[in-house]
């Protein structure tokens, strides 16, 4: 039977292991969100645009409309709305969108953005090279910003089985004021692979 001194070594031991244990756990939980975005926006997987990557290759002579949908979740005092509700864009070139956002509240407030592609089965083919997703944007009392965002349309969906089909493709964003927050009320959960960012250089 071991004694006292032992007893305590082994109690410590055991301590030190559920400890690593628990930080390993947590730092694999907050590495995991980002590596899953970066999954999502590297192969177009589950309504996530392709981000940054190959150049438009120009275009082939067919167009596409793309539609530009916002919403905000009622936690973030803002308005938020695109520029332009739709627009008919040649396939294969670049193309600039913005949306709006007005902090109505007599504070500062920041929020963060997801996004997503839809029909889902066209995101692989819908590359955004520049947004303002995943980071956060911060609105003093009752500013107004201007959010950009740039993007092309690869012709391969008109040559895609797939695809041949979509005449028209839907951008949306939805504004928190935290992804802890579009967590709590589900719309990560919702949305899984939907989500996305760029990389770093964002």
């Amino acid at each position: 039977m071991p004694g006292p001194g032992q007893q305590r070594r082994a109690n410590r031991t055991t301590g030190i292991a559920v400890t690593a244990i628990v930080f390993g756990m947590v730092g694999v939980s907050f590495a995991a969100i980002p590596l899953y975005r970066l999954f999502c926006a590297a192969t177009g997987f589950g309504g996530t645009p392709k981000i940054g990557g190959a150049s438009a290759p120009g275009g082939n002579g067919q167009t596409i409309r793309v539609r530009f949908n916002a919403d905000t979740n009622p936690g973030l005092p803002w308005v938020f709305a695109p520029d332009e509700l739709e627009i008919t864009v040649p396939l294969g070139e670049d193309h600039l969108a913005s949306y709006h956002a007005h902090n109505r509240a007599n504070r500062p407030v920041t929020g963060t953005a997801v996004y997503n592609v839809t029909p889902e089965k066209a995101a692989k083919y819908f590359h955004k090279t520049a947004c303002f997703c995943f980071n956060e944007q911060t609105l003093e009392a009752n500013q107004d910003m201007s959010f950009p965002l740039s993007f092309w349309v690869d012709p391969e969906i008109t040559r895609d089985p797939n695809t041949a089909d979509v005449r028209v493709v839907t951008l949306s964003y939805t504004f928190y004021k935290a992804l802890d927050d579009a967590a709590k009320a589900g719309a990560l959960a919702k949305a899984g692979p939907h989500v996305g960012s760029r990389p770093a250089t964002n």
